[in-house]
């Protein structure tokens, strides 16, 4: 079991707090893009440099998108249509 507060997470305020849980969506906090943790687009940008500065993560998908993110339409296409309808 992790200690409390191992984890930084960030909220639907969009404020950071401490979880004893990791996140299961990461996002990029100047594109406001969240998606998968295995993520075949944001692991690129990973590997090539300066995304990780700007990374975040979230409790869940609910979270990420009450926060002011979208859906990356690489990994979570069917979200990422379903919110691009709504706009």
């Amino acid at each position: 079991m992790n200690p409390v507060g191992r984890y930084i997470l960030v909220g639907a305020d969009g404020l950071p707090y401490h979880s004893s849980r990791p996140g299961t969506v990461g996002g990029h906090r100047r594109s406001k893009i969240y998606g998968r943790l295995d993520c075949p687009s944001a692991l690129r940008a990973i590997s090539s440099g300066g995304y990780v500065a700007h990374r975040v993560f979230f409790a869940d998908e609910h979270t990420a998108v009450s926060a002011g993110y979208r859906p990356c339409a690489v990994c979570l296409p069917d979200a990422y249509r379903r919110w691009k309808a709504g706009h």
